[in-house]
């Protein structure tokens, strides 16, 4: 693999080709998978009016992820992660413009929508074992943390930026327009994926070892507190803290009564917060011990997810998600660089892809938010799962630094 040979800091990450292409390739995904989410919802929305209906379009795209997480660890730790991506880049864009077509032609349904929205969560399921690990592994150890740091807060800028532009293109070009776009966003990721340099040493892929593999991967987990701990606030968040996403339209339209623009800013607003988070990250090492910032920013952005669609009005409903956004940056950044740095070479992508299948307990959070905006309505939803979320991450947050202690020799 490439790595950096000299410098330092931001100056030596920006001077490595592989990590830019990267970097650019992660932008531009991150951004169109934000821009399709709540593009696919407020298209949903117009044509059921259905809360639930919304909910199930959004899981299709996180379902493989828990179906497939694993499986993708343990396959792209034998075949050649850089091809893995360009054909993931490809198969996308190919979905996309599927759907630009058949809206075009007036015939698309929203079951049109959660095909390709399933499709895309396929590819999407590779990208923690595959493009996420490359970031890591393109530049020395002394820039882990910053490199993925970086990445965290690019993302978060595009969960920013995607859903602000789905709400401007989707209310004037509407869904052809919008997937369209996505469509020629993903064909540049491919060219971007094309050319970056990666080396790999790859094998064969005996189908008959997956299960071993698999196996190896879950015990390694079980023996060590750090990939447990992270992998246990990893599945409370996806399961009970980001499935609110789904019922941003429903709230922004039903509660706070502002147009589809006005919607993109609220889906955004928990963006900035944790881009500008993943900025101060991106300049220095973190001085806090990781556990409590992943703990503890998750804490924080569960609490003022449940507060958001109690206030009384829209903009404070955004501020209220921008702060939020600073914690879930700390647990974003924590969420890799901890298993990046602490897990050994030969093993890294399997629980990366079981890294993914924690993320992919979104589908079934967004399923339970969903049904219970069904039953209760959107505000009462978000709260009891948010709040939920809060009280389990909490336990495992009490029992993780209880562990912790004990196997240090301290005093519990």
């Amino acid at each position: 693999m490439t790595v950096l040979a000299t410098g330092s800091g931001l100056r030596a990450l920006l001077s490595s080709r592989a990590f830019l292409r990267l970097w650019a390739i992660g932008g531009c995904v991150n951004t169109m998978r934000w821009f399709e989410v709540l593009s696919a919802a407020l298209f949903t929305l117009d044509v059921t009016g259905s809360g639930l209906d919304v909910a199930i379009v959004s899981a299709a795209r996180t379902m493989p992820m828990f179906l497939l997480g694993a499986f993708s660890g343990v396959v792209t730790e034998a075949v050649n992660r850089k091809r893995v991506l360009f054909i993931g880049q490809i198969v996308t864009c190919s979905a996309s413009a599927s759907v630009a077509l058949l809206a075009l032609a007036g015939i698309v349904r929203p079951w049109h929508v959660a095909v390709a929205a399933l499709v895309a969560g396929v590819v999407w399921s590779t990208d923690m074992a595959t493009r996420r690990r490359m970031v890591g592994e393109c530049v020395p150890g002394r820039l882990v943390s910053r490199a993925l740091a970086l990445d965290t807060m690019s993302n978060s800028f595009t969960r920013l930026v995607g859903p602000v532009l789905a709400g401007a293109i989707y209310q004037r070009l509407g869904l052809s327009g919008s997937f369209g776009f996505s469509a020629c966003i993903y064909a540049l990721a491919a060219v971007l994926a094309s050319g970056v340099d990666y080396q790999q040493a790859t094998r064969r892929l005996v189908a008959g070892n997956v299960v071993r593999e698999l196996a190896e991967g879950l015990g390694f987990v079980r023996g060590d507190l750090i990939i447990g701990g992270v992998l246990a606030v990893t599945f409370a968040m996806n399961l009970l803290g980001f499935p609110y996403s789904a019922l941003v339209a429903p709230i922004g339209r039903t509660i706070f009564q502002v147009s589809p623009t006005l919607v993109g800013v609220l889906a955004a607003s928990e963006s900035f917060g944790a881009f500008v988070g993943g900025a101060f990250l991106t300049t220095r090492e973190p001085r806090i011990d990781g556990r409590v910032l992943m703990v503890g920013g998750s804490m924080l952005f569960l609490a003022c997810v449940a507060a958001m669609p109690l206030m009384p009005g829209f903009w404070l409903a955004c501020g209220v998600l921008a702060l939020g956004g600073f914690g879930s940056s700390a647990f974003s950044n924590m969420q890799t660089s901890l298993i990046v740095l602490h897990a050994p070479v030969h093993i890294r992508s399997r629980l990366m892809g079981l890294l993914t299948v924690c993320i992919g307990m979104g589908p079934l959070g967004i399923l339970l938010v969903g049904g219970l905006a069904a039953v209760f309505g959107p505000l009462l939803a978000i709260d009891v799962v948010a709040v939920t979320g809060f009280v389990l991450v909490c336990a495992i947050g009490m029992i993780w630094k209880r562990r912790e202690k004990v196997a240090s020799g301290l005093p519990g």
